[in-house]
């Protein structure tokens, strides 16, 4: 770059973005849809595994999901934002990604719990960085549940998740998933 040429400087919006309206409600959208989900994960492990070892921490951690659905699902009525017409799928999926998971043993659910919560890490963390300045109530939200979801990811590797057999693969599998799952709920 010559001395007279000034720095490319990236505008705050592209061709095709949304506006910051849709930005906002995709942001809302996704993290019910999210919070759904996992809500239903919880369910599934806890049908199959509540009455074993792992049965008390399982519904400690679900029970922070049902207060960040909860959250959200004031969110989408206060903002008159449209849930995910994927609801009804994530109501099966996600219940049967728990359960499944559980039914291949207690580090099988555990990796799955990793797997999630290390995807949704980025993502909230990502969410935050766009908010920016404009909605300091939600990202301060966004921020404390942010730090719940690591809890929960923590708590999976202290009860052997990377133990799991093909740890590296349903690990794999699942994280893609779920960034299929936010993909899909932002839009749909």
């Amino acid at each position: 770059m010559s001395a007279g040429t000034p720095p490319l400087v990236r505008p705050a919006r592209l061709p095709g973005d949304p506006d910051r309206r849709t930005a906002l409600h995709r942001v809302i959208r996704v993290d019910q849809a999210g919070e759904y989900g996992a809500a239903r994960i919880y369910a599934g492990q806890i049908a199959v595994l509540g009455k074993g070892r792992h049965g008390a921490v399982l519904r400690h951690m679900a029970a922070q999901e049902r207060v960040h659905l909860d959250e959200f699902d004031r969110q989408i009525r206060r903002r008159h934002v449209r849930p995910t017409l994927l609801q009804p799928v994530w109501h099966v999926a996600g219940f049967a990604l728990g359960a499944v998971t559980a039914l291949l043993g207690e580090r099988a659910a555990m990796a799955c719990t990793v797997a999630v919560e290390e995807v949704i890490d980025g993502h909230y963390a990502h969410q935050a960085e766009s908010l920016g300045d404009d909605e300091p109530a939600l990202k301060a939200t966004i921020a404390r549940f942010r730090a719940e979801e690591s809890e929960h990811r923590d708590i999976g590797l202290a009860n052997g998740a990377e133990l799991a057999t093909g740890y590296p693969l349903l690990s794999a599998l699942v994280k893609a998933g779920s960034r299929a799952a936010i993909w899909l709920s932002q839009r749909v």
